[in-house]
């Protein structure tokens, strides 16, 4: 299964960026040896190492089903997200909060303030790029749904995460930028180590932001409810089946979908006949969802589902019709 371009141009464009930044960031802090230059030199190293975990997890994903996997391989994406995220929390924030404690408990004034502003504004340029194509991808994606909703509804984790790592490194940047400046103006130079700690805490906020949104794919969730309600409009429109109870699906890839549809057929219908109607159901469902990689069709009273159904603990996610 393809993955749309967009996504892999977004990853590849901030996989460019982060490697050329966390190296001249790594140059300027040894130059200069600010505290704040060597966390965003991490900060960048470990982005540039997530952007190629979610490449490796991306290619994974598309293989097709097979008899070890027969939904498919969706989920190794949320896989690999979610190392995206410990990784941005181990290594970058955890990095990064160390430099600052060392840097406040031994401080030392930075040098060649003039390497490390011309590799700022530079990296400014470059993660501005990066965090503009990733927004625009997003944007397209979304529709009509604010940030944050489309954020927490989102099924493919490439796009937000890029948007998410370029936000938190431009304002890493901008607390390395403030330390530096007010480091030499002041002539304080433990503030550099207190931007290490604030690049720290905007890790872990996007470390943990991530995670919990990876999490709830990685553990299954369900697909878009708009996908439920058309497959129960198409199966109550086939004239063989009496009435379609309810449909249960579960996200397992970006586009990969497995559902489950409760149905009740007409009493005076026949084997072959029934055989006949769920064959039509699940190819009409098929053609308007490519991504359904399976329809399972449940002969069951009404009342049986929706005592099931019941009997689920309520959530703040809808599972859908």
């Amino acid at each position: 299964m393809s993955k749309p371009s967009g996504s892999r141009l977004v990853v590849y464009a901030a996989l460019a960026g982060n490697l050329a930044i966390a190296v001249a960031k790594f140059v300027a802090a040894w130059i200069s040896g600010s505290s704040a230059m060597l966390s965003e030199g991490v900060h960048s190293l470990v982005d540039t190492i997530n952007e190629l975990l979610l490449l490796y997890g991306m290619h994974r994903a598309e293989k097709r089903p097979d008899l070890t996997h027969p939904f498919g391989y969706g989920r190794e994406l949320y896989f690999w997200s979610f190392i995206v995220a410990l990784l941005v929390f181990a290594a970058g924030a955890g990095v990064s909060a160390y430099e600052g404690i060392q840097h406040l408990r031994h401080p030392a004034p930075a040098t060649d303030h003039l390497v490390s502003y011309s590799v700022l504004g530079v990296s400014i340029l470059f993660e501005g790029t990066s965090w503009w194509i990733a927004l625009r991808e997003f944007r397209a994606s979304k529709g009509a749904l604010g940030y944050f909703e489309a954020f927490r509804r989102s099924k493919d984790p490439t796009t937000f995460t890029v948007l998410l790592e370029d936000s938190a490194a431009l304002l890493g940047l901008g607390f390395a930028l403030a330390g530096l400046l007010l480091a030499q103006l002041l002539e304080m130079p433990m503030l550099d180590g207190v931007a290490s700690l604030c690049i720290a805490a905007v890790l872990a906020l996007t470390a943990f932001l991530l995670a919990r949104e990876t999490k709830g794919l990685l553990i299954g969730e369900p697909a878009h409810p708009r996908i439920a309600e058309r497959i129960l409009a198409l199966a109550n429109a086939d004239p063989d089946l009496g009435k379609a109870n309810g449909v249960t699906t579960m996200q397992m890839g970006p586009r990969q979908v497995v559902a489950m549809l409760s149905a009740e057929f007409e009493d005076a219908l026949t084997t072959p006949q029934i055989e006949a109607c769920i064959t039509r159901i699940e190819a009409a469902a098929k053609r308007e969802y490519p991504e359904l990689t399976a329809l399972f069709i449940k002969p069951q009273e009404a009342k049986v589902f929706h005592s099931r159904r019941a009997a689920l603990k309520p959530s703040s996610e809808a599972s859908g019709p």
